[in-house]
């Protein structure tokens, strides 16, 4: 019997941390699951181990796109020089394409490529509104996997797929990078989408041939340009098992300072955003404004809380000047300060 060792548990998170809702009630009623973080001591993969794939079923409401932000435009940018690096610009095949903002980019740059992915909502003949698999009539030179693989409850087998579908070839990989997550004590980064937490090592114990890795947007993602025929199974040794933080949820407990005006603010109603004021309702410290740049976000309702997500000049109307606002991403906090003329506190919420 293979040994797993448990890491860190939740209790009825949202399924959907990014799934939309038109009304408070219906926000609050959201389905839920929970978070049984474990890893596996023979292949050293970190997983939710209380996942049930049923539950999931992606649709048109399901918001996770971030392309709104220049600062995130210059991080696809870095990612579409890196792809046409590794795997060149000819028969492209981007497996869970979301909304295709990536796979628009690496046309406008000259690429030929097509999208899979059901949620597409778009007009682009390029993208199939389906899932890519054995049976579909496209041949790809190479691969490309962003921010797929993390929701996929069998992560190896789920790449024998692509291999076998594809024939092989190259694939590129990017993740969320668990390392910077435990490093910045980072507990508004694990819920219950995510079913895998990767980190480098993983893949180089997955693949025989890594052809480039890295990470990207400040650390907080990795990525991979691996050879789909070395595939093989994981196997760990003792250097590969995870230290998981004593103090992980100390930050969660901490009564937020709320500065002028005496609202509590959180800056990106995203994934971070959402399980954050969860978990600060949970512990008696709620949310009173949550602002969004996206704008098929705002006037919407968040899962569990059931918070309104304003746009920011709403949210900032809201806030005197001098108040404090929590920034989900430290990476962004550049971009908030000037786009609020730098009238408010703004506060990173990870550890450094």
């Amino acid at each position: 019997m293979t040994e797993i060792t448990q890491l860190y548990e939740q209790s009825n998170f949202p399924i959907f941390q990014n799934r939309m809702y038109n009304s408070a009630q219906e926000a609050r009623d959201c389905p839920r699951g929970d978070i049984r973080l474990v890893q596996n001591e023979t292949s050293g993969l970190i997983y939710n181990a209380a996942f049930q794939p049923e539950l999931m079923n992606y649709d048109a409401a399901y918001q996770n796109e971030q392309a709104h932000s220049q600062l995130f435009q210059s991080h696809l940018e870095e990612v579409a020089a890196i792809v046409e690096r590794n795997l060149g610009t000819d028969q492209l095949v981007e497996v869970g394409c979301g909304k295709a903002h990536f796979l628009e980019l690496l046309l406008s740059r000259g690429c030929s490529i097509t999208g899979f992915d059901p949620t597409y909502e778009g007009d682009n003949p390029d993208v199939q509104r389906h899932y890519f698999g054995v049976g579909v009539k496209v041949s790809a030179k190479g691969i490309v996997l962003r921010h797929v693989l993390e929701h996929v409850q069998d992560p190896f087998t789920f790449l024998e797929g692509l291999r076998d579908a594809n024939g092989g070839g190259l694939i590129y990989i990017e993740v969320p990078c668990f390392e910077w997550i435990l490093g910045a004590n980072a507990w508004f980064d694990i819920f219950y989408e995510h079913v895998n937490y990767f980190r480098l090592g993983d893949f180089s114990r997955m693949f025989g041939k890594v052809q480039d890795s890295g990470r990207l947007f400040g650390g907080q993602y990795i990525y991979v340009v691996a050879d789909l025929g070395s595939l093989r199974a994981p196997v760990a040794g003792p250097a590969d098992r995870v230290d998981f933080p004593q103090d992980f949820l100390a930050m969660a407990n901490l009564a937020p300072s709320k500065g002028a005006g005496g609202l509590s603010a959180v800056w990106g109603a995203a994934s971070k955003g959402v399980i954050y004021s969860l978990l600060r309702e949970r512990y008696g410290h709620p949310v009173d404004v949550l602002i969004d740049i996206n704008p098929d976000k705002c006037d919407k309702f968040v899962p569990a809380t059931g918070l309104r997500v304003m746009s920011p000049d709403e949210g900032m109307a809201r806030l005197a000047p001098g108040a404090d606002i929590y920034v989900m991403n430290s990476n962004y906090l550049e971009e908030i300060r000037a786009m609020t003329h730098d009238r408010y506190k703004l506060i990173s919420i990870e550890r450094r």
